[in-house]
Formats: structure tokens, sequence, C-alpha cells
């Protein structure tokens, strides 16, 4: 009477223990990382394992002959990907702390250009603005009384925090070798679970940040046209025009919610000229915003099959639990978790 139903049963998949024990493992490691602030060491370490395994085909590494060979080969790549991430790092911390057009600067700047449009912008607009800057250095030297005791820790925490990345780094440079390695891989049934979690978690990994830093290139890289190439042509530069393309790949790095951010910032600088070019900015953010929401499904949505609000949901729950790690974190974990669940027939 119900033909189906044996076929239907029999055709789900059989759960092991050492599976369900790999993926309790893994959850408590996901939550613990999050917990004990080491997530960039984390994600460190698999940017460098996942770009080492994506450039061994590129390079024709495999195809050397011995072992030695291959291993000498992958160690010399590793360490070149581990040198530049590390100038990338450093140059990064710089570039906020210091500089000609750095990011405390643009703040700064923010603040008066706010407090200056006021004269001329429409009055329901007024009411969301400061009264003027100096309202805005009361509020902010009440946050600095308030926050006196975490200022201090700021500076060392960056030194950690740039610390626990190059051990990440050097940590996933070592396992990268591993692969070149015979023998390496685990036999027992949890072991060979574990390296399965692992190896989904990657690639969920490299499917997301990959992706992302394509899109958020891009976007740079279209906002340099507009900024850098097309305001000047017409007689217009805005100020801190550099600092603004860093910021906007930088943000960008978040998917959905970095581009508010960035053309935000963007459309605030673009009143230091006029309204018109604040009102051109914003056309102009809009319609690349558009083109990354096409963007996020087309790359990031294809590759997890997931909508935006699905990301940004994910990116709500994690940030309300675990605060700005678990916005950097959320679409990572989200896009290993439905990879999961696909692989069951779950979703």
């Amino acid at each position: 009477m119900y033909p189906l139903m044996p076929n239907s049963v029999a055709a789900d998949p059989v759960v092991t223990r050492s599976e369900v024990a790999s993926w309790l493992i893994v959850a408590l490691l996901l939550v613990l990382v999050l917990k004990v602030h080491l997530l960039a060491a984390f994600f460190a370490g698999l940017l460098v394992f996942e770009l080492v395994h994506v450039l061994v085909p590129v390079f024709h590494l495999s195809q050397f002959a011995g072992k030695r060979a291959k291993l000498v080969a992958v160690a010399l790549l590793s360490a070149a990907i581990v040198g530049l991430l590390t100038i990338v790092i450093f140059w990064a911390v710089a570039f906020i702390r210091g500089g000609a057009e750095n990011l405390p600067l643009l703040i700064g700047m923010l603040a008066e250009i706010l407090e200056e449009s006021r004269d001329w912008l429409p009055a329901v607009a007024e009411k969301y603005l400061p009264a003027n800057v100096e309202v805005l250095k009361l509020a902010a030297a009440e946050w600095l009384r308030g926050h006196a005791g975490d200022l201090k820790v700021v500076g060392r925490e960056t030194l950690r925090t740039v610390a626990h990345m190059l051990i990440g780094m050097v940590i996933g440079a070592m396992l990268s070798l591993r692969e070149v390695l015979p023998g390496q891989g685990g036999g027992a049934p949890l072991a060979a679970a574990l390296g399965e979690r692992v190896r989904r978690f990657g690639g969920a990994f490299r499917r997301i940040v990959f992706a992302q830093v394509r899109i958020s290139a891009l976007n740079a890289f279209l906002t340099w046209l507009y900024l850098g190439v097309g305001l000047p042509l017409i007689g217009i530069s805005l100020p801190y025009t550099k600092t603004l393309i860093v910021v906007t790949f930088l943000t960008g790095l978040l998917p959905v919610i970095g581009n508010l951010i960035s053309n935000t910032v963007i459309v605030v600088v673009s009143l230091s000229q006029s309204l018109g070019v604040a009102m051109a900015s914003l056309v102009f953010l809009i319609i690349i915003h558009k083109l990354e929401y096409f963007l996020n499904a087309h790359i990031i949505g294809s590759r997890i099959r997931a909508s935006a609000w699905e990301l940004l949901l994910a990116m709500l729950l994690m940030e309300a639990v675990f605060g700005l790690r678990g916005l950097v974190a959320a679409p990572v974990y989200y896009a290993y978790i439905k990879d999961e669940l696909s692989a069951r027939g779950l979703v």
C-alpha cells in the first residue's frame, strides 16, 4: 500500500557514532575559537592552508619527482604566502594607526562635515545631526572616560591579535606540508570523520572568503573609478580618496553589511563638496550596491545555495551572541553548517 516507504527509509544515510562524535567535537571547537578570541589566528591559518592548496596545482608542484622535491617546493610556496600576508597585515595596522591619509583623521573630518552641513541640509535631516562639533567632542570625551580601561589595552590587544595571526599562518603552512607527505591520513573511524569535517569546513571557508575577496576587489575598483577618475574629470576632488578606497575594500569583505558602512562614509565625505555631489555619490553607490547583490547571489549564493537574507540573519544572530567576531565568522560558519546538512539530504 505504501511502496515508496521502504525505499525512502532505506535511502536515508546511516549516521555512525564516529560521525556524531566528530560533529560534536567540531561544534565545540568552533564555539571555543570565538569564545577565546582566536578567530583571527584560525582564519589566518586556514587562509594559508587553502592558498597553498589552490596554488600547488597552478604551479604544477605536485609533478615534482621525489618526495623531498615536492616538500621543498611546497615549503617555499608556504613561506612566500606567509611572508606576503605578513606584509599585508603590518601595512593594514600602519594604515589604520597613522599616515598622511589615515582612518583617525578621516573620522575627525566626518564629524566636521556633519556639523558644517547643518546650514544647508533640509530641516528633516537636521534633527538627526549633532548641534555642533563641541557636542561631538563632549560625547567623545564622555565615551573615553567610560572606556578608559578598555582603551589602555587596545594597543596590546592589537599586537596580541597580530601575533596570533602570525602563529596561525605558520601552523597553516605546517599543515599544508602534510599534504605532501604520504601516510598522513588517519585510518581510525573518528580520525577519518574528523578529517571529513575539516575538509568540509575548509571548502566552505575557501568558497566564501575567496568569492568575497573578488566581490570586494571589484567594488573597490569601481569606487576608485568614481572617486579617483570620474569626479576629478569634472573638477571635483574628494579628500581622503585613498582611505575611502581602502575602507571600501576592507569593509567589503563582510557580505552586504560592509557595503552599507563604506557607502555611508563616502556619502558623508561627499557632503564636504555639496549636496549635489552627495546625491550623485548616493546614486552611484546604490547602483554598486545592486551590483553586489547580484554578485552575492551569483557567486556566493551559487556556491552555498543561500540567499542574501539567509546570510544577514546568520550574521545578526552570530553578532548578538559573539559580537564582532561572530559577525565576521557568520558567513563561513553558515556555509559549513549548510554544507553538512546538504550532504545528509536535510536541506
